[in-house]
């Protein structure tokens, strides 16, 4: 015990104090060094924040290798400051390789910018989800076909990049797709991983159309393996399948200028007694919203725009 309590005395009082301050002070290269350490520490997060923190900090350690090599003249304070330059000039480069790795093209990068970014997406990440479709955008002409009406299989997941997509069951209009919207969201939603099926709508390209498309098989892989891209797309698809539902909602009513409410299928039934009851579900394969209620018919005739 004596002899802790004598290494800690050693420690705290055998070194001489500042008996007095020096009165000049130290030069520029030293105040520089400081200011980049003040500065470097106030970056952010993610790739090019790293590439802002390194930099300063290297500078910094920089300038103070400098300094304790002009000024000081101290051998293991100017040794440590280039070792933590080095050590931030090798991190800066490998950052910098990694930002170049993960360059996308044009309509990724645009697709990245619109709707992953906003939420937080890192761009790791984000190369995964496009390898995993192997970086490449279809191409769908004028007037063809994406999904028949029972014929076409459920085998993939498709999000429009650019164009406009119209959805019909029986010959008749049900909502358009639109760009950063996932063509077959509600056709995915309604089967489960082991689970085939065929689509109950037809999707036609009102315009020339470009989208990603992820294969059913290798997109499950993905989500096998990183459980928060799993639970991004599952938030993604189910804020589309809500605005193809909203869609729908404004286009229907119940007669007598009574417009239906999808989201409040009872509301209807007690302010209006006296109509006939309309059936609230929309009797498509495991709930799909691409289907309009029985009994609801559209409000008017469509014409497109």
């Amino acid at each position: 015990m004596g002899e802790n309590a004598s290494f800690w005395e050693s420690l705290i009082y055998a070194h001489p104090t500042c008996t007095s301050w020096k009165q000049e002070a130290e030069g520029s290269i030293y105040h520089l060094a400081s200011i980049l350490f003040v500065v470097g520490f106030m970056g952010g997060s993610g790739f090019f924040g790293l590439l802002y923190v390194f930099s300063l900090l290297g500078l910094g350690f920089l300038c103070s290798s400098v300094w304790a090599w002009l000024d000081v003249c101290a051998a293991d304070i100017f040794s440590w400051n280039f070792i933590l330059f080095a050590i931030c000039f090798v991190q800066f480069i490998y950052v910098t390789y990694q930002v170049r790795s993960v360059s996308f093209d044009r309509e990724f990068q645009e697709l990245y910018s619109a709707l992953f970014q906003p939420l937080g997406i890192s761009l790791t990440v984000y190369r995964k989800i496009v390898l995993c479709c192997d970086a490449e955008v279809v191409t769908l002409e004028k007037e063809h076909c994406y999904a028949m009406q029972g014929k076409t299989p459920i085998d993939k997941l498709s999000l429009l990049v650019s164009g406009r997509i119209r959805v019909t069951v029986d010959g008749e209009f049900l909502h358009y797709i639109f760009p950063l919207q996932f063509l077959d969201s509600p056709e995915w939603d309604s089967l489960r991983p082991t689970e085939e099926g065929i689509f109950q709508v037809t999707l036609t390209a009102e315009t020339d159309c470009r989208y990603v498309a992820w294969r059913r098989k290798k997109l499950y892989l993905l989500f096998a393996k990183h459980r928060f891209i799993s639970r991004l797309f599952s938030i993604l698809i189910g804020s589309d399948i809500a605005e193809k539902l909203y869609a729908l909602n404004d286009r229907v009513h119940v007669g007598k200028g009574f417009r239906y409410d999808i989201r409040l299928p009872n509301f209807y039934h007690v302010s209006l007694p006296e109509t006939p009851r309309v059936q609230s579900s929309y009797h498509l394969q495991r709930g799909s919203p691409r289907r309009k209620p029985e009994g609801v018919t559209n409000c008017g005739s469509f014409s497109p725009q």
